[in-house]
């Protein structure tokens, strides 16, 4: 069998992980603009002055109490500290730019949000997980943290680093044993690959594409083992696992619109004939073109809260039963909460596959309806 045409992966599929990560990178300047809005400053203007220091999220319980929401809403936010093991964190670089220059230190200098940090231009402090500057009162400077913005390197940043490093070692690994074994029976790790690869290919692209799958294949093959890869390392519990990357709807907005992208690029006269100039009276036109418009743009929406939502909400119920240990606090209840975390571990690795396939095919079938050259 001729894989050629799929791995040529040192100059097509590395050269889509490398543009898919150039656009996973934007997911700051997203954040950024987010918590520049005036919702995030009065959202944190009132729990910074209601909440006292011992509060801050680092165990998501107040003295005494447990509150399994702080709690669990703490594990699957992004977070500028990549948390190890016990009270033990990864500190993670801190970028910031601001009107009057670029100022770059280490998380650790807010003590888990319990201290500001005194910077060249502005005195920062890390409230709710979002980086504001402060007066000399320790309240939020409005005014000057409009001009702040946070490009830092988050624990869902630095896990999609992992992850593309990751996806790149296995890419440049398969590809270099087919070509040092042209014509030889796949071995080692090849042989593990390779039935993935084949699935995407004959069960995802040629179904959904057609003869023309072959240039879009590395671009599938990238999404595929970028969503499985992130949500597998999502259920480790411990380094480099832990993070919520899949489960952070910027990510999925970032995915979905490379999907968007690439469909409507990819789009024939047939395809722009059916949203622009529908086969309907012409008088249905301002009703049907307007349809047809939200439609190009509810597919790739449709793909973002899917991936989004489904994610999320399996950390959120693994986190849930482990939390009724603590909120009734009872050993009793112990061994019922494991049995139901270990199903639902199970089931999530399922749902981490079954993800990444559903992304990929639908994918696939969006790209299928744009190169398609027969007007139905």
């Amino acid at each position: 069998m001729d894989f050629s045409d799929i791995f040529k992966l040192r100059k097509t599929g590395i050269s889509a992980v490398a543009a898919l990560f150039l656009f996973l990178l934007n997911v700051t300047d997203i954040k950024a603009q987010h918590q520049d809005s005036d919702t995030t400053f009065s959202s944190a203007v009132e729990s910074d002055a209601q909440i006292p220091a011992t509060e801050h999220k680092e165990g998501g319980h107040a003295e005494g109490k447990f509150d399994p929401t702080s709690a669990i809403m703490d594990h699957i936010a992004d977070s500028h500290y990549w948390h190890l093991w016990g009270e033990t964190s990864l500190p993670l670089p801190v970028i910031l730019i601001t009107d009057k220059g670029a100022e770059v230190f280490s998380s650790a200098k807010f003590h888990h949000g319990e201290d500001a940090y005194e910077g060249k231009y502005y005195t920062y402090k890390l409230i709710e997980d979002k980086i504001f500057a402060v007066n000399a009162s320790g309240e939020i400077d409005k005014a000057a943290s409009s001009n702040v913005y946070d490009f830092s390197i988050t624990k869902n940043i630095a896990a999609i680093w992992v992850a593309v490093i990751l996806l790149v070692l296995i890419f440049t690994s398969v590809s270099s044993a087919y070509k040092k074994r042209e014509g030889k029976a796949p071995k080692g790790f090849q042989s593990l690959i390779e039935p993935i690869i084949l699935f995407v290919r004959d069960d995802i692209a040629i179904p959904n594409i057609g003869y023309k799958y072959t240039k879009y294949m590395p671009l599938l093959l990238t999404l595929f083992f970028f969503i499985w890869i992130n949500n597998m390392l999502g259920l480790l519990p411990i380094f480099p696992g832990g993070a919520n990357v899949t489960g952070n709807i910027f990510m999925t907005f970032v995915l979905a619109f490379i999907v968007l992208l690439v469909v409507n690029f990819s789009g024939n006269k047939y395809y722009w004939k059916h949203i622009l100039l529908p086969d309907v009276p012409w008088w249905l036109y301002p009703i049907m073109i307007p349809v047809e418009i939200i439609g190009v743009i509810s597919k790739p929406f449709a793909l973002m809260i899917r991936l989004y939502a489904n994610i999320s909400a399996g950390h959120i119920i693994v986190l849930s039963l482990i939390s009724l240990i603590f909120i009734f606090k009872s050993l009793a209840i112990a061994p019922v909460s494991v049995a139901f975390v270990l199903f639902m571990d199970v089931l999530e690795l399922l749902v981490a596959f079954l993800q990444a396939f559903i992304f990929t095919m639908l994918t696939a079938l969006f790209i299928g309806t744009a190169v398609d050259e027969h007007h139905h």
